[in-house]
């Protein structure tokens, strides 16, 4: 990748170049030559960079792109590698850097080199673009003041790194560190875009690392740790390898969150199903109805595991995919409304659902085809354990990952599952009668009400062109299941005429505002307590929260008691801001709520599931 960059980078007409001097000023940046005091003979020297707002230059191991400034003199002058100051972590649209912004020095040394030698030196600055600049410096006399520390400070804790990739350091715990990273000397060695999952153990903290290459012994780099105060600590480590660690049972905290999943609002409508479908086995042997719940269970998880599987895969190709990703794509959401209004018409009697014949000959195919479709509108909902699991499985190798989803689908499947091992409850089934066909009818007004809200989300996505398009597809879709059900297909010539044209954030919340990196900024620099909803139509979690917490009036007279500023960014659309917001903070979706007191540097993270009592704490603290 950094080939492909430095060849456009010659292409490149803005290479901003500079004649011999001290200084080089560019609309992006200012650089000097600052000389300190000499040592031993050797001349202390640093570049000294003034960063424009916006604009960055690379650390010494760049990342995923770029390259770091470089010093060099004429023969026979020897020139130090320059020292780095503490990295800034950078995600832009899935591509991951290590840079520095605004006042940069980068201190070396010289030896060897005559009065008025130049010192050559080369760099690149990037924003939304990059520019390769280049500047020749004179030296002048020895002397000067001391230049300043680096800013890194050897690590007094002891590391190790297991062969999982897992980075342990003894002593600090979870009341003194709030986030951490870790930046690698070398590259190549980590996949920079992936989650660092930090846990603690009895003895220290953990630091799950994605590893992209095998790392050298002992691997060596810069971490950051940052309390909860706001304030970071950069330290140099040097981990030897050590023995696996420990980590938290992410498959017990999916499969929590999988059977949590159940009570969620958007599972409602299949449970309800399901439900329907067990009265319909009333009186049946126990050995039908586990077929059919093993049906079901089975339908979940190879659901489930081909959403997994394409989420790893996007995510490998370098693509921001997280939990819901799909519904992102007005395609998807398009493709998913019909299938629920299908689903609604054929509960309402409108006609008799067919089983596909691909799937005909798989045994208790109807109940396989409803775990299809729990799935299917289950992956708008979150619920708690699954935040951090799914964090995890994202920044694990292939096999553990889709372990750890396999076990959240079955905790989606577990309630069905009971019945296929509890023949006392199979038994209690109420007997099939007249009164079935009314709660058939009932069963299918949830349907249509999830119709209605896909036909929303659609709406915020694609405007009134989208919506007009969703509801025509929808009408040919009921004409054709009653009349001509082999036509159904030709539904699909209206999804290429699907666009994302999004709508203006819908601020639902009284007082809110867009959120932006630059609002978040100026309200911080005026000491203003700020909290961060980041939501999106399709998330029925968000919805939710905001419906019985946020917009209550308890909440909200906290909020202005305080002074609080509310910022929401909406994630209905991919957003790349937004989509960096979540990995900064090692979410695999929405909803995310951060909450910045007063002269904090860091932000304190809220569970995904709210309630007023615990706003009000977290405002309180």
């Amino acid at each position: 990748m950094r080939t492909v960059l430095l060849f456009l980078l010659l292409l490149l007409p803005g290479l901003a170049l500079a004649t011999p001097g001290d200084v080089f000023t560019s609309p992006r940046d200012t650089v000097r030559l600052v000389q300190g005091a000499s040592e031993g003979g050797a001349g202390r020297l640093a570049l000294e960079f003034s960063l424009q707002p916006g604009w960055h230059i690379y650390w010494r191991n760049p990342g995923d792109a770029g390259f770091p400034p470089r010093v060099s003199a004429p023969p026979p002058a020897q020139v130090s590698p320059l020292a780095f100051p503490p990295p800034e972590y950078l995600l832009q649209n899935g591509v991951a850097a290590y840079v520095l912004s605004g006042h940069v020095v980068l201190p070396f040394t010289v030896t060897g080199a005559p009065l008025g030698a130049a010192i050559s030196a080369s760099w690149l600055v990037c924003a939304d673009i990059c520019v390769p600049e280049h500047a020749a410096f004179t030296l002048s006399l020895a002397g000067g003041a001391a230049l300043p520390p680096s800013g890194i400070v050897a690590s007094p804790f002891p590391a190790s790194l297991s062969p999982d990739g897992t980075l342990a350091l003894t002593g600090p715990s979870a009341a003194q560190i709030a986030a951490a990273r870790f930046f690698p000397d070398t590259p190549g060695l980590l996949d920079n875009a992936a989650p660092q999952i930090l846990g603690f153990t009895a003895d220290g903290l953990t630091l799950r690392l994605k590893l992209a290459a095998p790392p050298p012994s002992p691997l060596t780099g810069v971490l950051e740790l940052t309390d909860h105060s706001g304030a970071m600590q950069a330290l140099a480590i040097s981990a030897p390898p050590g023995l696996p660690v420990a980590h938290p049972p992410y498959w017990l905290l999916a499969l929590l969150g999988g059977l949590v999943l159940n009570l969620m609002p958007c599972v409602f409508p299949v449970l309800a199903m399901k439900a329907f479908a067990f009265t319909r086995l009333g009186g049946a042997a126990h050995g039908h109805i586990r077929r059919e719940a093993l049906g079901y269970a089975a339908g979940v998880l190879v659901s489930m595991l081909a959403l997994a599987g394409l989420l790893l895969a996007l995510r490998a190709a370098g693509a921001a995919a997280f939990w819901g990703f799909q519904f992102q794509s007005p395609v998807f959401v398009a493709v998913a409304a019909w299938i629920i209004l299908a689903v609604g018409l054929s509960l309402a009697g409108w006609f008799h659902l067919v089983t596909p014949g691909f799937i005909r000959h798989v045994p208790a195919q109807h109940s396989f085809l409803t775990g299809l479709l729990a799935v299917l509108v289950a992956t708008p909902c979150t619920a708690p354990f699954m935040g951090t699991a799914i964090a995890a499985a994202l920044a694990l190798p292939v096999a553990p990952a889709l372990g750890i989803f396999a076990a959240l689908g079955l905790g989606l499947a577990l309630p069905i599952l009971v019945l296929a091992t509890a023949p006392q409850l199979a038994a209690r089934l109420p007997r099939p009668g007249a009164w079935m066909l009314w709660l058939q009818r009932l069963l299918a007004l949830p349907m249509f009400a999830t119709f209605g809200w896909l036909a929303w989300v659609l709406f915020r996505q694609s405007g009134a062109a989208g919506l007009a398009l969703l509801l025509l597809g929808g009408l040919a879709l009921a004409v054709f299941l009653r009349w001509r059900p082999v036509l159904i297909l030709a539904v699909a010539v209206l999804l290429p005429f699907l666009h994302a044209s999004p709508a203006a954030p819908a601020l639902t919340l009284p007082g809110a505002q867009p959120y932006s990196a630059a609002a978040l900024a100026s309200l911080r620099a005026a000491d203003r307590p700020v909290f961060i909803d980041l939501t999106a139509a399709w998330c029925v979690t968000c919805l939710v929260n905001e419906t019985t917490t946020l917009a209550t009036p308890t909440v909200q007279r906290a909020f202005a008691a305080r002074h609080v500023a509310l910022l929401v960014g909406d994630w209905t659309d991919r957003t790349p801001a937004l989509t960096a917001l979540l990995a900064a903070n090692h979410r695999a979706g929405v909803p995310l709520y951060l909450y910045y007191p007063p002269g904090a540097a860091a932000a304190r993270r809220l569970p995904q599931i709210l309630s007023p009592g615990l706003v009000i704490a977290a405002l309180g603290q």
